[in-house]
């Protein structure tokens, strides 16, 4: 077949096609302008999720008359101005295609006024193609709006969710930028009901309130912050805070929104054993990189970035959500005992969310849950609560012990109840890790050495993992075929737990293909090694264990996630009896 060149117009929608993927991707290419447009009030209506309307008003510079149109031609741009500028990127948008691509594939219609004129301009553009420009009075600023997306690529809009889907991502970038521009008023409406709205006020931690709610920004501790060639600031929640998915991890590099899965694997490493499985925390983190050492050119959409000194920002980010965790970690506290229907005293109410009236119930039906702390048990306990300024429990006083169970403790604020078997793990846990990084598991030598059986797939992954089963504490030899011979454990380590652990650490290889083994393994060894449910405790023993605890790190999640205790502040106290 002989070569030829495209038409023009579709040159413009290939190019576009890498741009705009889906509505959200216009709002976001609007909303960036904006922002760079030095915007302090940015307005978006959208109907049926962006397919019908798009409409993003900002008060920003503005742009002036006699640039309008070039505004809409391919690579055109006011943020770069040599080659050199490409590798020192200090704006959101730069790439000069998001006008373009939107026309190509949308009918758009700008006015706009620059402040450094008495009056603005109005242009029409349909499939790249200017229909319509004239003069016009309005205040300095911008108006974009978008109809009927993808009018002229059917392929591209059928295969667009529901309106409801698309409006949740939308919402979700509304959200992600009302929290690294706490200094700008937002304000989303979809299909005529007001979603979101945030007031500007400058105040990070407010505009977390704001869009997340009140409890979600009590329930999260601040970062240290930091100079050096890497700053970091930001918020992360409490492990009690948690979600099913990485949504509610928010990054941001030199103001830009980024998703980046070095940087979530950062803040997971930090909440190591503190959240349940499965579950992922809830953080917003600033970053500020020098420009020079971050390429933001990477992907199209500019929604990944890459870093010269990838590993520095790692450690940088993980040491600091560490940090934050260990010295603000909330206290697990008792909620919700009064009956239903009683009333709620005044400080226990939620503070105003200053959000549309409908706002909550929007986001619900657009599938978006923006971050919830764990919902109430059946006993009514929840690990709930506000930061403290520590991590470390206060000293406690012995009361006994509950249903063979749980410890029941008094502190200097309050009554504390403390599983047994978890706070175990939590002493062992931490134990066992500073032991294994120094090299030094003390072993204790069987009398009887056992003897067990494995398949010979997990013959295979035991020869595998020799090393790093010794690391544990395990000595362990083969002993013709399939069978081993164990000859130590771990000190203090039951014997008859020995098939149980073993079993459970081949398992888990099994699943998950080696990734992150020792670490699993170790809190595999620590529950097996725990004491258990059920088992009545000497009066000592159970000072033994909250004296342990009280010196751990984080003594409130066992390695698993879950909760190791629980408290009853004497408010709470006074309160059920009627004295406040």
């Amino acid at each position: 077949m002989a070569i030829r060149a495209l038409p023009a117009q579709v040159v413009a929608q290939i190019a576009a096609g890498e741009v705009i993927e889906r509505p959200v991707s216009v709002v976001k290419e609007l909303l960036e302008n904006s922002l760079d447009a030095g915007a302090g009030t940015i307005q978006i209506e959208v109907q049926g999720g962006g397919q019908r309307l798009i409409e993003v008003a900002d008060d920003g510079c503005g742009i002036p008359e006699a640039e309008v149109e070039l505004a809409f031609g391919r690579h055109t741009t006011s943020k770069l101005r040599s080659p050199e500028d490409l590798f020192c990127i200090r704006t959101l948008g730069f790439r000069g295609e998001a006008l373009a691509s939107i026309a190509a594939v949308a009918r758009v219609t700008m006015t706009t006024r620059s402040r450094d004129e008495s009056s603005g301009a109005v242009v029409r553009f349909e499939g790249g193609q200017l229909v319509r420009r004239e003069r016009c009075a309005r205040p300095p600023g911008t108006t974009v709006t978008v109809e009927n997306l993808f009018y002229n690529l059917p392929a591209r809009r059928k295969f667009l969710r529901s309106d409801a889907t698309e409006a949740g991502h939308i919402l979700a970038l509304t959200v992600a930028y009302a929290l690294a521009y706490a200094h700008v008023r937002f304000l989303l409406v979809h299909n005529g009901r007001e979603v979101l709205r945030s007031s500007g006020t400058g105040d990070p931690l407010n505009a977390l309130a704001e869009v997340m709610g009140p409890e979600v920004a009590r329930a999260m501790a601040p970062l240290p912050a930091s100079g050096g060639p890497v700053g970091i600031s930001g918020y992360v929640g409490a492990p009690s805070l948690h979600r099913g998915t990485r949504d509610a991890l928010f990054f941001y590099v030199n103001g830009r929104w980024v998703q980046d899965r070095m940087l979530a694997y950062a803040v997971e490493e930090a909440y190591r054993s503190l959240l349940p499985g499965g579950r992922h925390p809830v953080a917003v983190i600033y970053l500020r990189v020098d420009p020079a050492d971050v390429d933001v050119n990477i992907h199209p959409t500019k929604r990944e970035v890459r870093f010269r000194q990838g590993r520095d920002v790692f450690a940088v980010v993980q040491r600091a959500v560490r940090h934050a965790l260990v010295e603000h970690a909330p206290l697990p506290q008792v909620e919700n005992l009064r009956a239903e229907g009683a009333a709620i005293a005044p400080e226990d109410r939620p503070r105003p969310v200053h959000i549309g009236r409908e706002a909550r119930a929007e986001i619900a039906q657009l599938g978006l849950e923006l971050g919830r702390v764990a919902p109430p048990s059946s006993s009514g306990l929840v690990p709930a609560g506000s930061p403290v300024g520590g991590s470390r429990l206060p000293p406690l006083r012995l009361l006994g012990q509950v249903a063979q169970t749980y410890i029941l403790a008094e502190g200097p604020d309050g009554l504390y109840l403390i599983d047994q078997h978890a706070a175990h793990e939590r002493i062992l846990y931490e134990r066992l890790r500073a032991l294994r990084a120094s090299l030094a598991v003390p072993m204790q030598t069987l009398l009887e050495p056992r003897t067990i059986e494995l398949t010979q797939y997990q013959a295979r992954v035991l020869e595998a993992r020799e090393e790093s089963i010794r690391r544990l504490g395990f000595d362990i030899a083969p002993f013709g075929g399939t069978t081993f011979l164990v000859r130590a454990v771990p000190a203090a380590f039951p014997p008859q737990e020995i098939p149980n652990v073993l079993a459970e650490l081949l398992q888990t290889t099994q699943e998950r293909g080696g990734y992150d083994w020792e670490e699993r393994a170790l809190v595999a060894v620590v529950c097996h090694a725990a004491v258990r449910a059920r088992q009545v405790l000497t009066e000592q023993e159970m000072s033994d264990l909250v004296r342990q605890l009280e010196e751990t790190e984080l003594p409130y999640t066992c390695p698993h996630g879950r909760p190791t205790l629980v408290q009853m502040t004497l408010a709470q106290l006074e309160r059920q009896f009627g004295r406040r």
